[in-house]
């Protein structure tokens, strides 16, 4: 379900500039909207009673239908190809990759407001359009810009919280203590305690996905100073946008990164609900606890290796290789290298995807940037070299279902090249961008009013004697 079923081509998209209203498989799309209507609280407490409606009447005349058949190797490969889960925000297709309330990631770079002319989009642009499943306008973006700006004070004790670790403590740990210590200012606990009536639950769930995804890149900075740069902050620039500030605070201000932090947080905000970090923060909400206990779990689901901590591992693998053997490898020579890894029961890291058969479009965009911003960088060249040399021997292996580049092969050495090198770091620029997509599904959750997730568990002996009885 989502609010609107996506068009075949941006031109279509673009045709509609101007106009106040369409119709899109029965459901209000607005391409552009007045000035007048700014505020995003106003827009959603609009949507919120249509597709309350709208989900009453799915439950009625179609909960019986049958979504498809689980096997028992489903249930014991980590729930692959099982539908679920209701996830509103992004859908995610094997052979297209990610779209955004139907829009693909190209479609996005044309259609969503930037900070320049011709450049990325700005992930308040998309933070709107998962909401509201509208593309905003400039000026809402820039009004939605100025609010995260109003909300974005830290509590002292949030930083005191960070100061209490290790200064050798991974960066995620220290990053989702601050976001723990941030869940004292929770609403939606507050309202809770109080009382609140269910149908409200959705409003202080809003306060508080806006405050944390405000609060965020003040917090993560924080963190980067602290580790890497001798714990000499850097003070918000109230001129600035989201992702421009955030670049800002960690001391990146060259417009080239400032572009690339833009591009970065916008497609990673969110990659429908089944992955680790969205599927926990989905779950744990589930059990009505408040955006700050649910995010942070969230953050520690993507701290794993096989999930966010990839786009750590990614360049420390690119550096080893360039370490052994030098920086002008040739083809064969890397490719010795990856069979070397492969051989030595490693992976290689940033190729492969649990549902993506194709290049990730995540990746695809990053190498765009990298064509135009810095096509003579010595690791962006071996990256390209990759992609020519991995696929096709993890083809030949036999045991991969795709081959391919996700986003994570890209992104390290972007940031790198501007000058963010401390891989340990990157998977906090991902939760923060992933606050976007695991706030925005939150709030629908409220509002639509999702119920306590408790699906069946099984052992291996039920299994056993399920198959038996089956086959008898």
């Amino acid at each position: 379900m989502a609010f609107f079923r996506g068009l075949t081509a941006v031109s279509r998209l673009r045709s509609r500039v101007g106009q106040e209203a369409t119709t899109l498989g029965g459901v209000r799309w607005l391409q552009m909207q007045s000035a007048s209507d700014l505020d995003l609280r106003s827009q959603l407490q609009e949507l919120i009673p249509e597709q309350q409606d709208r989900l009453k009447k799915l439950k009625s005349e179609h909960g019986k239908v049958q979504l498809g058949n689980i096997n028992v190797d489903m249930v014991l490969g980590g729930m692959r190809g099982m539908i679920g889960m209701l996830w509103e925000t992004s859908l995610l297709d094997p052979e297209e990759g990610i779209r955004f309330r139907g829009l693909s990631i190209p479609e996005c770079q044309k259609v969503l407001p930037t900070a320049v002319e011709g450049g990325e989009p700005l992930p308040e642009g998309l933070l709107w359009l998962l909401l509201t499943g509208k593309v905003p306008t400039k000026e809402q973006v820039n009004a939605l810009s100025k609010e995260l700006l109003a909300r974005s004070s830290v509590p002292a004790h949030v930083y005191k919280a960070i100061d209490a670790l290790p200064v050798t403590a991974h960066p995620m740990t220290q990053f989702t203590t601050g976001v723990m210590a941030l869940q004292v200012e929770s609403e939606f606990q507050k309202a809770y305690d109080k009382g609140l009536s269910k149908t409200k639950f959705w409003e202080p769930t809003y306060e508080d996905v806006l405050n944390l995804i405000a609060r965020l890149p003040p917090v993560a900075s924080y963190v980067y100073r602290r580790i890497f740069k001798d714990g000499k902050s850097i003070e918000a620039d109230n001129a600035l946008d989201y992702a421009a500030n955030f670049s800002h605070m960690l001391g990146f201000d060259d417009p080239k990164m400032l572009e690339l932090m833009r591009l970065y947080v916008t497609i990673h905000t969110d990659h429908e609900g089944g992955n680790v970090s969205a599927h926990t923060g989905h779950l744990v909400g589930s059990a009505l606890s408040d955006p700050y206990l649910s995010f942070a779990a969230a953050l520690n689901g993507l701290a794993g290796p096989l999930h966010g901590l990839a786009n750590q591992e990614v360049l420390v693998w690119i550096k080893s290789v360039i370490e052994e053997t030098g920086s002008d490898i040739t083809t064969d020579q890397l490719k010795d290298y990856v069979w070397k890894t492969l051989k030595s029961g490693k992976v290689v890291p940033g190729f492969g995807h649990g549902v993506l058969r194709k290049t990730d479009p995540r990746y695809s965009c990053q190498r765009e940037f990298a064509l135009k911003h810095l096509p003579e960088d010595p690791l962006f060249q071996l990256v390209s070299k990759l992609y020519e040399v991995v696929p096709p021997i993890l083809t030949e292996l036999g045991k991969v279902k795709n081959p391919w580049p996700n986003v994570d092969a890209h992104s390290g050495v972007l940031l790198n090249h501007f000058g963010l090198s401390e891989a340990r770091y990157y998977t906090v620029l991902f939760g923060v961008s992933r606050s976007m997509g695991i706030g925005s599904q939150l709030i629908w959750d409220r509002a639509l009013g999702l119920p306590l997730e408790r699906p069946k568990s099984v052992t291996m002996e039920w299994l056993e004697n399920y198959c038996k009885n089956k086959a008898a």
